[in-house]
């Protein structure tokens, strides 16, 4: 599902300190917003990236990408390797 709005992808790198706050009540608020089709939250420690996607019923649903996967951001038609999103950090 590509979208053509603002605010159709959000991109956090998640810090130990935001960690929680990010998942939870950030999370909740972005929900609200109309045009989010995907919030995406990338490990700062670890290989891992976790992608809330809302699908058609209006549902979020949750992919989880770790180290081998390849990573397909929808809304914006992206795709790349996990491995690629880390390389030289």
């Amino acid at each position: 599902m590509r979208c053509d709005y603002p605010a159709c992808l959000i991109v956090e790198v998640l810090s130990p300190k935001t960690e929680a706050f990010d998942r939870g009540n950030k999370f909740y608020n972005y929900q609200k917003l109309d045009t989010l089709v995907e919030y995406v939250l990338i490990s700062q420690d670890h290989q891992r990236l976790d992608c809330f996607r809302r699908n058609a019923q209006k549902i979020w649903t949750l992919q989880f990408y770790d180290p081998g996967s390849e990573i397909h951001l929808e809304s914006v038609d992206f795709r790349t390797s996990l491995e690629a999103l880390y390389e030289d950090v």
